[in-house]
């Protein structure tokens, strides 16, 4: 299983579902046609995670390793595409702990701060739509994920899984060891800190 994976998506479940057996027994052409089918899937999942193309290649190579490793585990009652994003996204936010980072930004410096009758210290500026006409798609995406790694690991990972990666708070709370409420409370200050850290593009012009 190496090589350049597989970049589109063609990846029919029941195809998938199909090769538990065959895989249990060793079969070697079902490792690659496991590789076929769900390796543009799983590469789309790294890409949006960790950005960087070597990065997601490495970590979908990762994936497959440890899903043969664990075969012996697999629950054939739950959809074996949904086991190795599981694992595919483990082995993402592996990746994004031992990463060297710049020094975060510390959570209270990004908040809303307020005084003693309730209001904000600093009214939030609303967003101008023009701010960002002149930002290319893949621009804007460059711009939010840098925005994002300078947030505190804790909070920049219930946003990817949320936001980015689309799982539902349950899902974060189960792969993260948090209850569903740490979640909810992580991701409303975390969504509230991106916005700080975006308001100087798109509330008052580019930097």
């Amino acid at each position: 299983m190496s090589g350049t994976l597989p970049s589109v998506e063609a990846t029919p479940d029941g195809a998938v579902e199909g090769l538990v057996a065959r895989l249990r027994r060793g079969d070697e052409a079902a490792y690659e046609e496991l590789v076929r089918l769900t390796g543009g899937r799983l590469l789309a999942v790294a890409r949006r995670m960790l950005g960087g193309e070597d990065d997601a290649q490495d970590a979908v190579q990762e994936t497959y390793l440890s899903a043969i490793k664990s075969l012996d585990r697999f629950d054939e009652r739950s959809q074996m595409s949904t086991w190795l994003h599981r694992i595919c996204v483990n082995a993402c936010l592996m990746r994004l702990r031992t990463r060297r980072r710049r020094p975060e930004r510390s959570m209270d410096d990004l908040l809303p701060q307020f005084v003693e009758d309730g209001h904000q210290r600093t009214p939030t500026r609303a967003w101008k739509p023009e701010a960002s006409a002149g930002i290319e798609a893949e621009e804007l995406r460059a711009l939010v994920r840098e925005k994002i790694e300078e947030l505190p690991a804790a909070y920049r990972e219930v946003l990817m899984l949320r936001d980015i990666e689309e799982l539902d708070t349950e899902q974060t709370a189960e792969m993260l060891g948090l209850t569903p409420a740490a979640v909810k409370t992580r991701l409303h200050r975390a969504r509230q800190a991106l916005r700080t850290l975006l308001e100087p593009t798109f509330a008052g012009g580019r930097e």
